[in-house]
């Protein structure tokens, strides 16, 4: 199985959506995690035209997409339970975000929030941070990943200009 991890898109208005390598790189996905600061629901909408979303809200979402996406789901993908967050800025991201799965034995944690690209297993847990596509920070490119869901799960961060 093919996952296409995305986070922290940062989209404000739908006259500016996603960069086209995101369709280059989902081309064949069997589903796309979308680890929040999402903005506008346009940019789920249009990821969905690829493949089905699974979305939590991030920081900077507002309360309707909070209601709507919530901070934290399990998704089970060829056996293996894909935790996924945003996280937050108090320390270690990864470490905060794995917190939050506590006592359920995931495989996997894919966060968000520092747009700073991860991509690591600790302990036998996957910690995935796919960085940013849109929103760079201080990182020298932008970047969003693949994870490969198989007998284990392996990650890919894709870096572009």
């Amino acid at each position: 199985m093919k996952i296409g991890v995305i986070s922290d898109t940062h989209i404000r208005s739908s006259a500016k959506l996603l960069p086209n390598i995101i369709y280059e790189v989902f081309d064949g996905v069997d589903m796309i995690l979308h680890a929040g600061d999402i903005l506008i629901e346009e940019v789920v909408i249009e990821l969905a035209t690829i493949a089905p979303v699974y979305a939590v809200a991030g920081n900077n979402d507002s309360y309707e997409m909070l209601d709507r996406y919530g901070t934290k789901r399990i998704i089970t993908a060829n056996g293996k339970k894909i935790g996924l967050t945003h996280g937050t800025s108090r320390g270690r991201t990864y470490m905060n975000a794995y917190a939050e799965f506590t006592g359920d034995n995931v495989d996997c944690v894919v966060y968000g929030h520092s747009h700073k690209a991860h991509n690591e297993v600790i302990n036998g847990v996957l910690f995935f941070n796919p960085g940013s596509p849109t929103s760079r920070r201080f990182e020298p490119r932008y970047s969003l990943g693949i994870l490969y869901v198989n007998e284990d799960i392996r990650g890919e961060i894709i870096y572009f200009d």
